[in-house]
């Protein structure tokens, strides 16, 4: 049972329409991303896996964001850092390292795709590129097919400050403004991009542009989970209401390097990324938990030890996959004769 403070009030999460169960498994999935990005930084390391893109820093919204939409309905355009949320909305530690793998059965893109280009069909995550920012307007495009429907789900799609900079955030925002289109929009602002400091990108928040496009925008701390999931579930909340886009930019922080390509220290501080890792929202939340009387410390010692388990047996799963064959690149090139009246 949820834990009262001493003011008598309720704990906020259930204030905020979150189970004690909803609570506590959001913990579990941050841990667990972040244990495998970890993880995955270590096989790269050991010569094992090529490439890697990290989120570590970003776990928090990215979970609490997901806890907020309706994942039997809404569609998904996360970038390649979100693994906090792909999990969250369904994807597989076996899914994740398959991709990792660069394997056949992965269900991101049959090992075609570079590692953190996530796409599920059966989980409505809709792949990505490698141009940044594309996946802006496809969202938009999901949202404008979604009110011609008149459906009651919403798109959600996520991408870091840098690119907000690129023509297909602004375009992408313009016309779901003009629209009024059932999409929500979240910038990850993670100070960095690649090694360019936001004080160098941009002249003002992200959050502030959206007025120039017709509707809110909101700037929240990506490290209060329970923030978060207020401003995206009232966002989502607009959406339905046929209220239109909403631009939310939650402020985080990158701790470990760009990707396994990048030597961070060369652009920034060990005595900045400690500054900002005293900041990390996992331990606050954590204890936001044992406050409420819902966690502690010989759970989370079982939880730890849990997530070591399933990643051992995901990765050595992924690892003895086989890789895709020749004959298989030529797999979901052409549309089915049967089903579109011949190739296209």
């Amino acid at each position: 049972m949820t834990q009262l403070y001493a003011t008598g009030q309720q704990a906020k999460h259930i204030e905020l329409g979150l189970s004690d169960e909803q609570a506590v498994e959001m913990y579990k999935i941050m841990i667990t991303a972040r244990r495998f990005d970890e993880r995955v930084l270590l096989l790269q390391r050991a010569g094992k896996v090529n490439f890697h893109v990290s989120g570590i820093g970003q776990e928090v919204a990215q979970v609490a964001a997901a806890f907020a939409l309706d994942k039997e309905q809404d569609y998904f355009l996360p970038y390649y850092r979100d693994y906090g949320f792909v999990i969250s909305v369904g994807m597989t530690l076996r899914e994740l390292f398959l991709s990792v793998y660069a394997k056949e059965e992965d269900p991101n893109s049959g090992g075609r795709q570079m590692p953190g280009h996530f796409g599920h069909k059966k989980l409505r995550i809709v792949t990505g590129s490698s141009p940044v920012t594309t996946q802006v307007p496809h969202a938009v495009g999901i949202a404008l097919a979604a009110k011609m429907k008149k459906k009651p789900l919403v798109s959600f799609v996520t991408f870091g400050e840098g690119s907000s900079n690129q023509g297909d955030f602004h375009e992408g925002c313009n016309f779901a403004g003009v629209q009024k289109l059932p999409v929500i929009i979240m910038c990850e602002n993670n100070q960095y991009a690649i090694s360019v400091p936001v004080r160098k990108q941009l002249a003002a928040n992200v959050a502030d542009r959206a007025i120039g496009y017709g509707f809110p925008g909101f700037q929240v701390d990506g490290n209060d989970a329970l923030e978060v999931f207020r401003v995206v579930k009232e966002a989502r909340s607009r959406a339905i209401a046929g209220e239109g886009p909403t631009l939310i930019e939650a402020m985080m922080y990158r701790l470990s390097p760009h990707s396994t390509s990048d030597n961070d220290l060369a652009y920034r501080t060990k005595e900045e990324v400690e500054e900002y890792r005293a900041k990390d929202g996992i331990p606050k939340y954590k204890q936001y938990l044992i406050d409420c009387g819902l966690w502690n410390e010989e759970l989370d010692e079982a939880l730890q030890k849990e997530i070591r388990t399933q990643l051992d047996e995901a990765n050595e799963y992924a690892e003895k996959a086989p890789f895709p064959t020749p004959e298989s690149s030529l797999l979901h090139v052409y549309a089915d004769d049967s089903e579109q009246g011949g190739r296209q």
